[in-house]
């Protein structure tokens, strides 16, 4: 799968591949605790919200991850 840019050939170098996974991991984990912090922060204000900044750093480390992998060339 290639993010924002057309290839003719798969992804088959597995830093390529592996970076993939890590983007998707980064993403839906700190979605996911950025929501968990939300949810905390009713019953304890500090931990909510230091749950709600990491998990929106955590995820927007994936969205650059993603601009990364869209300038790498892959190679045969």
């Amino acid at each position: 799968m290639a993010f924002f840019k057309p290839s003719s050939e798969p992804a088959s170098n597995k830093t390529v591949a592996r970076l993939q996974a890590l983007i998707w991991v980064l993403i839906y984990g700190g979605l996911l605790t950025l929501v968990l912090g939300l949810s905390v922060q009713r019953t304890d204000d500090a931990i909510g919200w230091s749950l709600v900044v990491g998990g929106g750093v955590v995820a927007a480390a994936g969205f650059v991850l993603i601009y990364v992998r869209s300038k790498i060339k892959v190679g045969p």
